[in-house]
């Protein structure tokens, strides 16, 4: 078992289980990981300048468990696994290598780095399980011997506080001339007598502590643990609020403000406005102000600044005209003339059509466009349009598709002739092209059914072949539409296996276009 795959393979004919545990999937005595790498290529990868990607050990593991379930199925069941999986066109090869069925299979890589087996890690032995009577019989043998030891500790603790006093009882008492002979001689009687007096109320306040009491630290935690539960409860806590407690407010004096405002509305009901003397007074009051106040500058009063400059003492009315008056008039100071009345600026209405911007005038486009069928089973389809039509090279649709080429919505085809390069828009969705696209359409390729045709402006046979060039593609082993024969289509015969003739016939195709659309649309660009 040199490599991953091999072991995988050993295992699975000789039907041993394998094991999987921390991560690590154990052949016997060596053990992989399970995203180790195996030698086995993935489809579509390798080619082309793309990189190759092999399959991982849980990958293969994991489609030996489900074999049973269709394709479909298993890729969902990866898929909420988050495994990866094993692709459709390796499948049939990489279960008959697993199975012993092949020897070998060509997606083995050889030269691919093998990942480097560790060895297996070990069980650790698991004591044996006690039954429940022998768990019931051990725990009890326990409780027995931790209150025998806790009664011979509370003996113990007796005992020698018997101990302490006898040996209290047993000590020798002093003689009364010795005692009265240390402390007489310091204190007088009053000062021992106030000392016993206070000797004896201090012991009655004072209890003794026992070695049950819980200790200041314990004490210190207790309140802790209670003030925590207690801060936790007390956020919890709601305010009960009810219609009363609103109206209950500090702040606020309600019955102040509401009777101001039921006082004004009937004032007003009963037509006595109070504020007016008030506005009429401030209103006076600022006239007055404005009155006392030196004139400012006013960009729209400029002609009360400049009558008396310009003016002086002359009386001479700037804004008057002498237009319409005689010459006698304006000699003897009879001013008949008028000062004539400014006419608002009435714009005349304009038409609609001058409101509007003018069309813009967009160029047109030349590109000439084909429409290729929509179906699956043609053979011309958009993955493969570009093959056909410009590389003039037949290509099955199937082959595109296994080599990953993704179908585009439209393709730009760009053939040369005579050092000029025209290009070309291929679609497979008329529906898409606007009325005026439908002038552009110079080739389509049938399929056979009339239903083809469907929803086209354009929906008889006959009339759309004359305005577009119909082409059929037909491989020679195999039988026309019998509407083929009815219609004005140039038909185009490829070989199924020899594609040196592919030119030929495809070199035709574009002869005949260029002919048709010289003839019927010299305007497109050919």
């Amino acid at each position: 078992m040199a490599d991953v795959l091999s072991a995988i393979r050993e295992y699975n004919v000789n039907k041993k289980d394998i094991e999987e545990r921390n991560g690590l999937v154990i052949f016997g005595d060596k053990a992989w990981q399970k995203t180790a790498k195996t030698n086995y290529v993935q489809y579509g990868t390798g080619k082309e300048s793309v990189a190759k990607e092999y399959y991982t050990v849980d990958c293969i593991l994991f489609l030996l468990k489900n074999v049973h379930l269709p394709h479909a199925m298993y890729v969902r069941q990866a898929a909420q696994g988050n495994v990866p999986v094993v692709r459709r066109p390796d499948r049939r090869d990489l279960l008959a290598y697993l199975n012993a069925e092949t020897t070998t299979s060509g997606s083995i890589d050889k030269s691919a780095p093998l990942e480097i087996p560790i060895s297996a890690p070990k069980l650790v032995p698991v004591p044996p399980t006690k039954r429940p009577a022998e768990e019931s019989d051990d725990l009890e043998k326990k409780r027995q011997k931790f209150e025998e030891e806790k009664v011979q500790r509370d003996k113990e603790r007796f005992a020698a506080k018997l101990d302490g006093a006898k040996s209290a009882l047993s000590a020798p008492v002093p003689a009364a001339g010795a005692e009265k002979s240390t402390i007489s001689t310091m204190l007088t009687m009053e000062q021992i007598a106030a000392m016993k007096a206070k000797r004896l109320a201090t012991k009655r306040t004072t209890i003794k502590a026992s070695d049950d009491e819980p200790s200041a630290f314990e004490q210190r935690s207790f309140v802790d643990a209670e003030l925590a539960v207690s801060r936790d409860i007390i956020s919890k806590e709601r305010l009960w609020r009810t219609r009363v407690t609103i109206l209950q407010s500090n702040g606020k004096l309600f019955a102040q403000n509401i009777f101001g405002i039921l006082a004004s509305l009937k004032a007003r009901e009963e037509g006595k406005h109070s504020t007016v003397p008030s506005t009429h007074t401030s209103v006076s009051q600022s006239s007055t102000a404005k009155s006392n106040q030196p004139p400012t500058y006013n960009r729209y009063e400029q002609e009360s600044f400049k009558q008396k400059e310009e003016t002086d003492e002359f009386r001479i009315d700037v804004t008057k005209t002498f237009q319409g008056s005689s010459l006698k008039s304006v000699t003897e100071g009879v001013s008949t003339g008028r000062r004539p009345v400014e006419q608002p600026n009435r714009q005349t209405p304009r038409p609609i059509s001058d409101a509007r911007p003018p069309p813009s005038n967009k160029r047109t486009s030349r590109t000439p466009i084909i429409i290729i069928p929509a179906s699956t089973t043609s053979l011309i389809q958009m993955i493969n349009a570009k093959d056909i039509l410009q590389d003039l090279k037949y290509v099955s649709a199937e082959q595109k598709r296994k080599e990953g080429v993704k179908r585009d919505n439209e393709v730009l085809i760009q053939r040369k002739r005579d050092d000029v390069t025209i290009p070309y828009r291929v679609i497979d969705n008329p529906m898409k092209l606007a009325h005026t696209d439908w002038d552009r359409v110079v080739a389509v390729f049938v399929q056979g059914p009339a239903w083809q045709f469907k929803a086209w402006p354009l929906s008889n046979p006959v009339e759309i072949f004359t305005k577009m060039k119909g082409f059929y593609l037909q491989l020679k082993d195999m039988p026309p539409d019998p509407n083929i024969k009815k219609w004005d289509v140039k038909v185009l015969m490829l070989d199924r296996n020899r594609r040196h003739l592919d030119r030929a016939q495809l070199q035709n195709f574009w002869e005949v276009l260029d002919r048709f659309v010289i003839k019927h649309k010299p305007n497109l660009r050919a």
